[in-house]
């Protein structure tokens, strides 16, 4: 089992100040938040993904992607393939950040990078539900 599933953070969020909802109450991973159920960190990734845009100007899958998973610790032109490739868009896609359908599909496409196995759909659409 992947280290974000394990930890119910499919997007491998490190651990920072903030103060996620559905955190566990002991936080025994030293780099990653840990969340009580899988809904949560799905929508601790899309929220984050919204405020790329909101706070950060992200516009495209490729700025999104960029930031989320920087080449000081990633292959990010790889990791941009992939997350367009499962959601069958272009990396100069500009997805509306407050679309269901296409927030969950970015999420779910971020999870299968991170972590190697698909997103269930049900929880990443829990995870939305929660915003």
């Amino acid at each position: 089992m992947s280290r974000g599933i394990r930890n119910c953070n499919p997007g491998n969020i490190r651990i920072t100040k903030d103060k996620w909802q559905g955190l566990r109450p002991v936080q025994d991973d030293p780099q990653f938040f840990q969340f009580t159920e899988m809904r949560w960190g799905y929508r601790a990734l899309i929220r984050t993904l919204q405020n790329y845009r909101r706070l950060h100007g992200c516009q495209t899958i490729a700025d999104f992607i960029r930031r989320w998973a920087p080449s000081n610790e990633n292959n990010t032109s790889g990791y941009i393939s992939r997350v367009c490739k499962e959601m069958q868009v272009p990396s100069t896609y500009v997805p509306n950040v407050d679309d269901k359908a296409t927030m969950c599909a970015f999420a779910a496409s971020i999870s299968q990078v991170e972590n190697g196995i698909p997103a269930v759909m049900e929880d990443v659409i829990a995870g939305w539900e929660l915003l």
